[in-house]
């Protein structure tokens, strides 16, 4: 658990997502297809985020070259590419779920509201969704989920850079009001040094008081 995205990758393990699931889905007549995920599942501060993304029929996927598992690409390279699927995408939906939220329904079922709110913010229904590695219950269109889908599927891993720019952005400027926890560095992930900050100074609006070790240690739930 923790902020992995600028350490150093073995570039030979890193996996590019294709279009294959989508261009099965356009050859069985699906014109709308959106691509879900989620960032921040395992973090002890902050929301939630998903990110529904739903590309042109003939992208060129060459025209988002780069493109994969958020978590493998560096910040700057997020922010290139968060730009970039913005420009190429016919929609994109965010849906963020607060730590309180999380908390009070736990984070499977936070996950699945802010998915469920990423989608609803679209501007452009969708008639089929691929989901990473979970289903959305009670959903009317139809719907795949793909076990690692961000390094899988290309639509999943466009969704991933989009809700993992958002979210990074989100946890900076928290960091302007909560700065003792040092949340731009880490992003709310369990790092030592987060830790160490709670420890010395307590748990925060902005923390998951559910999650251990804070359920542990503070035994406010």
């Amino acid at each position: 658990m923790g902020e992995q995205s600028n350490k150093r990758h073995n570039k030979s393990t890193y996996s590019s997502p294709t279009l294959a699931e989508e261009t099965t889905l356009y050859a069985q007549g699906y014109q709308s297809i959106a691509g879900i995920d989620e960032v921040g599942r395992g973090a002890l501060a902050g929301p939630v985020v998903a990110a529904a993304v739903i590309l042109p029929p003939l992208v060129n996927p060459a025209r988002l070259k780069g493109v994969r598992d958020s978590k493998e690409i560096t910040a700057a390279k997020r922010e290139i590419l968060y730009r970039l699927i913005m420009d190429e995408s016919v929609a994109v939906g965010i849906g963020i779920i607060p730590p309180q939220i999380i908390d009070s329904v736990n984070i499977l079922n936070a996950t699945r509201l802010a998915m469920q709110q990423a989608i609803e913010q679209l501007n452009y229904s969708p008639d089929f969704l691929l989901i990473d590695g979970i289903t959305i219950p009670r959903m009317h269109i139809l719907q795949k989920k793909i076990i690692k889908g961000d390094k899988l599927c290309f639509s999943i891993a466009c969704a991933s850079i989009i809700a993992k720019v958002t979210r990074d952005r989100i946890m900076v400027e928290l960091h302007e009001s909560y700065p003792h926890y040092g949340l731009a560095k880490h992003k709310g992930y369990g790092t030592a040094y987060h830790l160490s900050c709670i420890g010395q100074h307590g748990p925060s609006p902005i923390h998951r008081l559910s999650f251990a070790p804070l359920r542990e240690i503070y035994k406010l739930l």
